[in-house]
């Protein structure tokens, strides 16, 4: 695998303004700045526990709600995987990890599969209303998944199996996200043209 694995995008609309660059043979290095702080922690956490090289600046209409600001930059993030996965040629393809955070335990499992499919489940109840950090609801943890999935077109299981704590559950759900997205985008040498019965994803 030569080609280098990057995108770069930007996207404007009259609720949000994106502008994205991503690497997925990076070290982890990030540089965040959504207006929205603990989406900016995980988006953190997303680049240094999946290896990926991220810039975000995003902008949009906060003093409503921040739910465009995350979901767009989920699309924005989710086009700029698949154009940087490009032809998928010699992936690994498939990735899973479980990932503890205190009291919360996520796992996620990873299938670069070019179909668009979310399963997701184990939040407690009442996790979707609560405000972690004082900005983000908890509900938009699912809706930034969706729109990454849809727009990357992963296949993406994340079970929360226990927690107690908002911010650690959600943590744990990015990290573990994090960690099999890594193991599936990976180059195995083993792998001749596409991981694939169908010869493409």
């Amino acid at each position: 695998m030569t080609k280098e694995r990057v995108a770069h995008i930007k996207r404007e609309t009259s609720e949000s303004t994106i502008d994205l660059s991503i690497d997925l043979d990076g070290t982890g290095e990030s540089s965040i700045s959504t207006t929205v702080p603990f989406f900016d922690h995980m988006l953190t956490a997303f680049a240094k526990h999946s290896l990926v090289n991220l810039t975000v600046r995003a902008s949009g209409d906060t003093d409503i709600d921040v739910h465009h600001t995350v979901e767009d930059t989920g699309i924005v993030l989710g086009k700029a995987i698949a154009q940087a996965l490009g032809d998928k040629v010699g992936i690994s393809r498939f990735g899973d990890a479980l990932v503890p955070l205190d009291d919360a335990l996520a796992q996620a499992v990873v299938d670069v599969s070019g179909r668009p499919y979310l399963v997701h489940s184990g939040e407690p109840a009442g996790f979707e209303f609560h405000l972690i950090g004082g900005h983000f609801t908890g509900s938009m943890v699912r809706h930034l998944f969706e729109a990454i999935v849809f727009h990357a077109g992963l296949t993406v299981h994340v079970t929360v199996l226990a927690g107690r704590d908002p911010h650690h559950i959600a943590e744990a759900e990015f990290k573990a996200f994090a960690r099999a997205f890594r193991k599936a985008i990976a180059p195995d040498d083993r792998v001749s043209g596409v991981p694939s019965t169908k010869g493409a994803l």
